[in-house]
């Protein structure tokens, strides 16, 4: 009898948890251990910075309010140097707050207190998002030329003549979902879905799309303030020009 071949287990995810009480800390890492996660912890900004240089982990949950330096200059420098997912921690009561970490880049966030299984169904989707960009890109995934603008969906990169401009994972995400239907408006609840993973039960803060539009039309319109790339389709959402020219194979 011949034994079936075992296929090689998959690696463990490395998630970075930032938070200066000790409690969270240890209820993060024991209960992200528990369903399969490995978990590195750091108690300030500054030693942050150094665990994400060591460790290279696939997503980091960063607390906002710290010593040495907050979440917000954490997050900053992060995007210096990487597109690495990161949820944030806020107990900051405010709604601007709150949006100030997503304005600088980060993917998502949950307010404290917070329940444990809400923070882990989060770092899920956006983990599941994660590995699907890795698989796979839009239907007759290529090169889609608007004017200057070069979007090539297999390498998900974006460029302005021979100039890359750097998305995040979740900025590309959603640039990709509205170019996949140009020229029809998404609602914040489908962008929400096919984005973040979150179902309409989840009353999530649509204000999360809004803020990660404004980052894009920051970075892809010459006048972000009279878009023309990515428009807002009102009392609805928002839609892609319509793309007259087809999607160029790669390499065409």
């Amino acid at each position: 009898m011949t034994a079936s071949p075992i296929s090689p287990a998959k690696e463990k995810e490395t998630i970075l948890v930032v938070d200066d009480e000790a409690s969270i800390r240890r209820i993060l890492e024991t209960r992200l251990s528990m369903i399969g996660y490995q978990v590195v912890t750091a108690s300030d900004g500054m030693e942050a910075l150094d665990c994400f240089r060591e460790s290279h982990p696939d997503l980091v949950v960063l607390d906002v309010m710290m010593p040495k330096l907050d979440g917000y200059g954490v997050c900053q420098e992060l995007r210096k140097e990487s597109d690495v997912p990161i949820v944030m921690l806020t107990a900051l009561g405010d709604v601007a707050d709150r949006i100030t970490g997503l304005e600088l880049g980060a993917d998502d966030y949950v307010v404290k207190p917070f329940s444990p299984k809400e923070l882990e169904a989060r770092i899920r989707c956006v983990l599941r998002r994660v590995e699907k960009e890795q698989v796979a890109g839009i239907p007759n995934s290529g090169v889609i030329t608007v004017g200057d603008l070069r979007i090539d969906t297999n390498k998900r990169q974006v460029y302005r003549g021979d100039e890359r401009i750097r998305l995040t994972g979740m900025e590309f995400s959603l640039l990709e979902l509205l170019v996949s239907r140009s020229g029809e408006p998404f609602s914040r609840g489908e962008i929400l879905k096919e984005v973040w993973g979150y179902t309409p039960e989840r009353h999530v803060d649509t204000r999360v799309v809004d803020v990660h539009i404004s980052r894009l039309r920051s970075k892809l319109e010459d006048d972000p303030a009279n878009p023309e790339l990515i428009l807002t389709a009102r009392g609805t959402g928002y839609l892609f020009q319509r793309i007259v020219d087809p999607v160029a194979p790669e390499g065409a």
